[in-house]
């Protein structure tokens, strides 16, 4: 990969006005290899197998970061989805969890993901007791991300996972609301997205395999706000540029990153993921487009364009794109977005409208800690629903905590928002039908 000096001379301003970084670089790891005949040489082998693989992700990152003098924000791992590894011994969730917890502690990774069940067609055992498991795992661990699977375009929605989910949650929030971060509910999640929570080590992939996460909401705001009154073509053709040169920068710190590890090169993310900084947003991104208000008519059209612009160049710019790839709308990761819920241009409706065009979904949303596991689990399924019939993927994290008009502080990347007030009417007997809705008609598609 070549670059030109006017490239180079472009990514230094990103880099030191525009707060263009690596937001993750994500090393795989199969532990198919990992069964044994007892839940404890089993959790050993898991552990023993991650700290073999990654051993020197975070100090090859480092020299990396150090050489291109590029942000490398967060080293994580992700590993083989734990719901597959443990039918012969459902039990040894939690116990697998804490080696995973422990292995990522002694590499110094900021998160490891993976402690996932993909039940969009029903569970297994293993899967069952993984998800039963999931308030155990986290509250006994520091590092470890859970997501679960349980719907894509293929299956349909399993309504009744998205019950348990429902459950899980609430039980979650009662133990600690902020374990709530470190669970995704996904329709058709992608095998090598490189961002926690929902990172996982999919079926398909490689024994091991570093996916690289960029960024870049500063930079594609800067732009923008460059280009004056400018018609929407040529703000679109803009982003897709500066889109285009940040996936490059991905491709070249991905693969020598790889190189040194001695694991294949995956895939390059493009998802704008945003932080709580100044001027890193993508509700300021809408709003610099000429929206007087992030939830303002016009919002969702000025979101699927950003997204389809950062996706255009992104294929241009490597040949190795995947996971989410779009644009994040985290509430409380975004302050423009968390500004724009306290004073009411959004609500969640609203937010849920936006979600059918970006990446992900409703993801970082505070909602009263009184909501129902029903209520939960409806907002769950219409998200999927969204995923399932547009064929994209969809997520939701909720976290039940305080009332209606609350401001919450997480802390770090993880920001702050308001809670969200809810539609009052419940979907109680929607809920409590259980059982899957069919998949859409254009799963039949060749």
């Amino acid at each position: 990969m070549i670059f030109t000096a006017d490239e180079i001379l472009e990514t230094l301003d990103m880099i030191l006005s525009e707060h263009l970084d690596i937001r993750t670089v994500t090393v795989g790891v199969n532990l198919m290899g990992c069964v044994r005949d007892d839940p404890e040489r089993m959790a050993k082998a898991v552990h023993d197998q991650i700290v073999s693989t990654a051993a020197n992700l975070c100090s090859e990152a480092d020299r990396v970061e150090a050489r291109y003098s590029l942000p490398i924000v967060n080293k994580r791992i992700s590993v083989t989805p734990i719901g597959s590894l443990i039918d012969v011994h459902p039990q040894a969730g939690p116990q697998i969890a804490r080696a995973m917890d422990q292995a990522a502690s002694e590499l110094s990774v900021d998160f490891i993901g993976g402690y996932s069940a993909l039940v969009q067609k029903g569970f297994t055992v293993g899967t069952q007791a993984l998800v039963d498991s999931i308030p155990q795992a986290l509250s006994t661990t520091e590092k470890v991300c859970a997501s679960v699977n349980i719907a894509t375009t293929n299956a349909g929605i399993n309504v009744e996972a998205a019950f348990k989910m429902g459950q899980i949650i609430k039980e979650l929030a009662r133990i600690d609301p902020r374990l709530c971060t470190r669970l995704v509910t996904f329709a058709n999640a992608p095998p090598d997205n490189p961002f926690m929570a929902g990172a996982f080590h999919g079926s398909g992939e490689p024994e091991s395999v570093l996916n690289v996460g960029i960024s870049g909401p500063g930079v594609i705001r800067a732009v923008v706000e460059k280009m004056g009154d400018c018609d929407l073509s040529e703000l679109a053709e803009v982003v897709k540029r500066a889109a285009f040169k940040i996936t490059r920068v991905g491709e070249l710190v991905g693969k020598e990153i790889a190189a040194r590890l001695g694991v294949d090169f995956g895939i390059v993310d493009l998802s704008l993921a945003p932080t709580p900084q100044k001027g890193d947003s993508v509700a300021q991104i809408i709003e610099a487009m000429g929206i007087e208000r992030c939830g303002a008519p016009g919002t969702t059209a000025a979101l699927a364009m950003l997204t389809d612009a950062v996706k255009k160049g992104g294929a241009m710019g490597s040949s190795r794109v995947g996971g989410l790839s779009g644009a994040f709308i985290p509430v409380s990761e975004d302050a423009g977005m968390a500004e724009a819920l306290k004073i009411g241009s959004i609500g969640l409706e609203k937010l849920e409208a936006m979600t059918a065009v970006c990446s992900v979904g409703l993801d970082m949303v505070c909602i009263p800690s009184a909501t129902s596991a029903e209520s939960i689990a409806g907002i769950i399924a219409d998200e999927c629903a969204i995923g399932v019939i547009n064929n994209k993927t969809t997520g939701v994290r909720l976290i039940p905590v305080g009332k209606e008009g609350d401001w919450i502080e997480f802390g770090g990347l993880l920001g702050a928002a308001p809670v969200v007030p809810l539609n009052a009417f419940s979907s109680k007997k929607f809920i409590r039908r259980g059982g899957s809705i069919p998949a859409p008609l254009t799963s039949l598609t060749n």
